[in-house]
């Protein structure tokens, strides 16, 4: 089956903000696939570069070296067939909930009426039925997430790219949006890409899970089947043995790795 996603030997190389003229890999030699209606995770020390192969995917960021496929093409420019959820907030503050989930589909020409009435339903499917009218300074941060989330979903992307999309989250409002995208996931299967430090949110929602060395020139160092039965409830589901046995055996290969980067960011700091 063709993957929704194929980086091939992708490495990034960047001009260093530390020391001017010189270079630094971010990534290098980077394997990664995601296939049609898979979900799969990216977890790795801070600094490896995790952000970069999102960026890369979604086409907002050429790779120096090796290709990006989208669904077996050539990826040129910016992915079309994908929508991004940032790890910051992504609402224009002049704009009400409902307009801002409205935006993405008026700037591909869908009419208002048309717009509106889509952007509603997805409003309503995320649980912010009847809060169209709030501007995101009248919202929780919950609030502002699942907003965020039907600016995503309301284009009807072939691939959903998630950067870390709940860490600024109290871990109650975090575990009922985690359970909220899986539920979305569900009902569609969507291609998902998600980025995050969290080893249980990885493997709690994840068919499969890529570790990613530190870096520099980081790569993916391991890539791990999540062979747990869907649907799954993220609080219950980290209460099982097998989630005990994946957990260990995904920290064994990520543990030095994060000790590393540590390192390097005192380093840095020095």
């Amino acid at each position: 089956m063709t993957a929704a996603i194929e980086l091939q030997g992708v490495a990034c190389t960047f001009i260093s903000k530390d020391a001017p003229g010189q270079r630094y890999t971010a990534v290098d030699q980077v394997d990664l696939r995601v296939g049609a209606g898979e979900f799969v995770s990216v977890v790795g020390p801070t600094g490896c570069g995790k952000s970069t192969l999102l960026n890369v995917a979604a086409g907002l960021l050429e790779p120096s070296k090796g290709s990006a496929r989208i669904f077996g093409e050539p990826l040129k420019g910016i992915n079309a067939r994908a929508g991004y959820m940032f790890q910051a907030e992504s609402l224009m503050p002049w704009r009400t909930a409902l307009e801002n989930v409205m935006a993405g589909l008026q700037f591909r020409g869908v009419g208002a009426a048309q717009a509106r009435e889509q952007a509603d339903g997805w409003l309503r499917r995320v649980g912010l039925g009847g809060f169209g009218d709030r501007y995101p300074h009248q919202m929780s941060g919950g609030m502002r997430k699942r907003a965020s989330l039907a600016q995503t979903l309301v284009l009807d992307p072939d691939i959903i790219l998630m950067d870390e999309p709940f860490s600024a989250l109290d871990i109650q409002t975090r575990q009922l949006m985690e359970n909220e995208v899986l539920q979305l996931w569900a009902e569609k299967k969507k291609a998902v890409l998600f980025i995050t430090h969290d080893l249980d949110e990885a493997i709690a929602m994840s068919d499969r899970v890529v570790v990613m060395s530190a870096g520099p020139a980081s790569r993916p160092i391991g890539d791990f089947t999540i062979d747990m039965p869907r649907p799954r409830d993220v609080a219950e589901v980290k209460t099982t043995p097998r989630f005990l046995e994946l957990h260990a055996a995904i920290w064994a290969v990520l543990r030095d790795e994060v000790l590393k980067g540590y390192q390097q960011q005192l380093r840095k700091a020095a």
